[in-house]
């Protein structure tokens, strides 16, 4: 499918999904442009056919003389033509993003601790997070914090044709829009897998692909890593700029996240 093709499918399929944003009222536009990633979709790429050599993002261990990773600048270096990101290089902010895969208790605490320090977040959901927790994604969006798409089943993009990445945007975008009068406008990829030619799906899907510029081993319910250690493994990746992905199943991540904006907060840095 070519990308003339591939434009005018997103558009006919995606009506009441991500095409869509000019119908949110006011109040919702306000909560989704909260933070300086989500500026104007930039226009897609033309040119030769792009590749769907799948590629696993992590940020790495190297760092410039600011702390920021390597890996994530190179990454925008790369793939902002694409309207991708890993590091908000404009800004001296941290954005804190949290990934719904599901829900095990821990969402409340968590939003309850952003809103006494006064912090905005991006919460990635799964349409089987949202289908069955519509009370914390509401309070999400009440809240002020940004309701991102992780796509509907999480899957690997680059596994799927052009038709099926557009409907697992696609499926998230509409229920979203229907259930809670909101669309989001960006996108993070399940595993952080993807591909040149999906990045490009989600562009012309008026997306824009966030990745990271930190993340660590959280995810696994039964082997939580040590809080001390986990603080000041947050503590000290603080850089202008960054993405935090933490994710919200994690006790540690819970339990330290008070601390780990105080002390942030502390060292120069201000989040959004």
């Amino acid at each position: 499918m070519n990308k003339k093709s591939l434009a005018i499918l997103c558009a006919a399929m995606l009506m009441t999904g991500c095409a869509s944003a000019d119908n949110t009222d006011s109040d919702s536009k306000d909560q989704q442009n909260r933070t300086t990633m989500e500026e104007d979709i930039v226009e897609p790429v033309q040119g030769e056919t792009l590749s769907n050599e799948k590629f696993g993002y992590g940020q790495g261990v190297l760092v410039d003389e600011e702390n920021r990773p390597t890996g994530a600048l190179d990454f925008n270096a790369q793939y902002s033509q694409l309207g991708a990101t890993a590091i908000d290089e404009e800004s001296e902010k941290i954005l804190l993003t949290f990934d719904q895969g599901y829900e095990n208790g821990l969402t409340g605490q968590i939003l309850d601790v952003l809103k006494e320090k006064n912090v905005k977040a991006v919460f990635f959901v799964l349409l089987d997070y949202a289908e069955k927790n519509p009370e914390l994604v509401q309070r999400m969006i009440d809240e002020g914090h940004t309701v991102g798409n992780h796509s509907v089943s999480h899957y690997s993009m680059p596994d799927l044709s052009d038709e099926e990445c557009v409907e697992e945007i696609k499926g998230l975008q509409e229920y979203m829009q229907e259930n809670f009068d909101y669309t989001p406008t960006l996108f993070r990829p399940p595993m952080g897998e993807y591909s040149q030619r999906t990045l490009s799906i989600t562009q012309q899907c008026g997306m824009k692909t966030m990745l990271w510029s930190f993340a660590y081993a959280d995810w696994d319910t039964d082997n939580q890593p040590d809080e001390a250690q986990s603080l000041e493994k947050l503590v000290l990746a603080a850089h202008k700029g960054a993405i935090y992905l933490l994710h919200s199943v994690s006790q540690t991540n819970a339990d330290i996240l008070a601390d780990f904006i105080d002390r942030t907060r502390a060292n120069g840095f201000e989040f959004y």
